[in-house]
């Protein structure tokens, strides 16, 4: 029997859709060790970048890529890689403030954020199903509010929510633009040396950067550059371009599955009956938008 998958075909591109979303999922069990060694959010995100592009750098020279773009290409490479970053940034920062499993959760409403630019800058109507699930994920979140009997930290939900629109921009700035044809390889070498830049002046402002210390800190922040990095990113923009951004969003909702099972299996944490009720209506509305699409 012939195995081999082409990652040109459908099946492929959801084979690719399943491995970048479990991939991106992995993000707190590399995050939070580092965290606990007394690293900011931006240092966490500044190291996780910057191994990546030496990576790329490295992947893309030994495929033979091009890596000469058109000045339109590259100013618009170069926005989407800033929205793409700020998204990582911001779900970092949520961290300290929020579970990190909820805090996947709530991210996965990037695409009823999706939907709605879709449907206000580009013409496409949104039906009754996608309200109705505007309204069922809002209703998860506001369960996913309280947990053993406390109310999570509003500035961690307002921090994960605007990386959920900022991630939403980067797919359809990327889908929506010349980028879309691009090579994968290429558009994730330029995303990721412009969130190197960013957080570069981002370091410049805080005061610097703090040099990883131990073994264990520089293994977590190669984790962090290669599963919720290179391999995410490059899989599951190489799944949108193959299968579209519809099945793609749906495949996501293996992100926050596997963000909360990580944070209950190695970090400690606690959900109760609402939070799982919460998860549930978020999981479900986004699947209702992107089902009926």
């Amino acid at each position: 029997m012939n195995t081999k998958i082409n990652y040109n075909s459908n099946t492929g591109g959801y084979v690719l859709a399943i491995l970048g979303s479990v991939s991106y999922g992995l993000n707190p069990l590399f995050a939070l060790p580092l965290y606990a060694h007394n690293y900011s959010p931006t240092e966490v995100v500044f190291y996780r970048y910057i191994m990546a592009a030496v990576i790329m750098s490295f992947i893309v020279w030994l495929k033979g890529e091009r890596l000469i773009m058109s000045r339109r290409e590259t100013w618009q490479a170069a926005l989407m890689g800033i929205f793409f970053a700020l998204s990582s940034l911001l779900l970092f920062a949520s961290f300290v403030y929020i579970d990190a499993g909820i805090a996947s959760t709530i991210l996965f409403t990037y695409p009823l954020f999706v939907a709605l630019m879709q449907w206000k800058f580009f013409g496409e109507k949104a039906s009754a199903a996608t309200w109705t699930a505007l309204l069922l994920a809002t209703i998860g979140i506001v369960l996913l509010y309280e947990t053993d009997g406390k109310t999570l930290d509003p500035i961690g939900v307002v921090l994960v929510l605007l990386s959920s629109l900022t991630y939403a921009i980067y797919i359809v700035g990327v889908n929506r633009s010349s980028l879309k044809s691009m090579h994968t390889m290429t558009l994730t070498f330029y995303t990721l040396i412009s969130g190197t830049i960013l957080f570069s002046a981002v370091l410049a402002i805080e005061g610097g950067l703090s040099p990883l210390r131990v073994p264990s800190d520089y293994l977590n922040a190669a984790g962090l550059a290669i599963f919720p990095t290179i391999l995410s990113l490059v899989m599951v923009t190489r799944s949108i371009h193959t299968i579209g951004s519809t099945p793609a969003s749906i495949i996501g909702a293996l992100e926050p599955l596997t963000a909360l099972g990580i944070s209950l299996l190695f970090f400690d944490g606690h959900l109760n009956l609402s939070n799982w009720l919460g998860i549930l209506l978020v999981l479900f509305a986004v699947a209702l938008t992107v089902i009926k699409k």
